[in-house]
């Protein structure tokens, strides 16, 4: 071994521990203004920008849309769904994002943006999986693979739509009831295999965790309802009833109908999510 060789490896650790240190002293001072009324700098900024539009990238490779994407009853099914969904962020034509969108750091991009720069498998995996630090939510537990497609098949075709002819189509939909979220119909019959990693993935897609402490969930340590360890040892589920997996999955599904004086909300949550949530939590024992 070259006498040299020692001295690079402890220099380059101390290097790393400097820098590392230097790292968490940056964080911990507060120096770094978090506000959304102020920009990312620029390197964070183009580092969030690379990272995402490369993850997306090296996902996507060798997807195909569907062979009838761009029917004509596929744009005007994903024209309702975005109107419904994605409007108050990205806006559409003629019309502006809504103040949650407008206020949002990064902004979300324009939907004729989005056209352009992405592909149709990139839209589709962004609209499905959601992407961190950016506030857009993962849309495969709320929407069937079917709605996203047709999401898809919107923003690929909005370049040519025209304000009035969004405003004429919006109108056609108007008044469809959003005070109850629709459960996501399940695209495949439920399977036992992977539900927990299922189950984990769920919770944090209906923000459970901004209500209960989840063993194995990161959250922001709420308490707004019970903790969930150990609840697979509990006689009762919300005090009303026998704690089996088909009553878990019934409370999850529908907890008002239950208990009507319950605080907890219907979600929307489909019966395989109820399903794999229900495994995820008979695990935490």
């Amino acid at each position: 071994m070259p006498r040299s060789l020692p001295r690079l490896i402890f220099w380059g650790a101390l290097v790393l521990v400097f820098a590392a240190g230097g790292t968490l002293a940056y964080i911990f001072s507060g120096i770094y203004d978090i506000a959304a009324t102020k920009q990312h700098i620029a390197p964070v900024y183009w580092a969030l920008t690379t990272a995402r539009r490369q993850s997306i990238r090296a996902r996507v490779i060798g997807e195909t849309p569907p062979a009838d994407l761009m029917d004509a009853s596929n744009v005007s099914a994903g024209l309702s769904l975005y109107d419904r969904h994605c409007r108050q962020c990205h806006g559409a034509p003629g019309l502006p994002p809504d103040a949650i969108g407008l206020g949002m750091m990064p902004a979300p991009p324009n939907f004729a943006q989005m056209g352009r720069d992405l592909s149709a498998p990139e839209i589709y995996w962004a609209v499905s999986n959601g992407i961190k630090l950016t506030g857009m939510p993962a849309w495969q537990f709320r929407l069937t693979e079917r709605e996203r497609w047709a999401l898809v098949a919107f923003v690929k075709s909005s370049l040519n739509l025209t304000p009035a002819d969004y405003r004429a189509r919006r109108e056609q939909s108007a008044g469809e009831s959003e005070e109850r979220p629709e459960p996501r119909k399940p695209d495949t019959p439920w399977e036992p295999k992977d539900a927990v990693q299922r189950g984990r993935m769920a919770i944090v897609q209906y923000a459970c965790q901004t209500c209960h402490v989840i063993p194995g969930i990161r959250g922001p340590e709420a308490h707004v309802g019970p903790p969930l360890a150990g609840i697979a040892g509990e006689v009762y589920i919300a005090g009303v009833l026998r704690n089996t997996p088909d009553h878990m999955i019934e409370w999850l599904r529908d907890p008002q109908r239950v208990d009507p004086l319950s605080a907890m909300p219907n979600l929307g949550v489909s019966e395989n999510d109820a399903r794999d949530i229900a495994t995820y939590l008979y695990s935490l024992r």
